[in-house]
């Protein structure tokens, strides 16, 4: 039976780094490091199949108050159409260490449809919102300085 854990331990980061460095728009390139490093500072969820095998995985960036931010959700294109995701956004939304968050938020190029289901809408205020965008090392940039251009 398909299913979620929290448990990093179950996690196959062989997996989650190819998916992310190989087929993910965001993050292509990205080290394994940086993979490494993202995993152990967020609260992350890894969805497996029937048989046992990891199918998918995402991450939420959080203090568990104010803000949690989700980010790499995935799932293998082998496993898709199964209803994984949903599964997986489930877990997520029904976690009890997440239910006190006051603001979610994430980007999508093209999973609008999905994340609606589970109570995310376009911004509010969206001339609230400001970044800063920098060029990781793996794509032949540095993080952004304080007063520098990132256009």
């Amino acid at each position: 039976m398909p299913h979620v854990t929290t448990d990093k331990s179950r996690f196959d980061v062989d997996t989650i780094h190819r998916f992310l460095s190989q087929d993910a728009y965001w993050s292509l390139g990205i080290a394994r490091e940086r993979v490494e490093q993202a995993i152990a500072n967020s609260l992350c969820f890894a969805v497996f199949d029937d048989a046992g095998r990891q199918a998918g995985f995402a991450r939420v960036i959080t203090d568990y108050v104010s803000l949690a931010y989700l980010a790499d959700v995935f799932v293998l294109p082998s496993h898709r159409g199964r209803g994984l995701s949903k599964l997986l956004m489930e877990a997520i939304r029904e976690h009890p260490d997440l239910q006190r968050v006051r603001r979610w938020l994430l980007v999508t190029r093209d999973a609008h449809g999905l994340y609606e289901q589970y109570g995310f809408r376009g911004l509010s205020r969206p001339e609230r919102l400001m970044e800063i965008v920098g060029m990781p090392p793996e794509r032949g940039g540095n993080p952004p300085r304080p007063g520098s251009s990132t256009n």
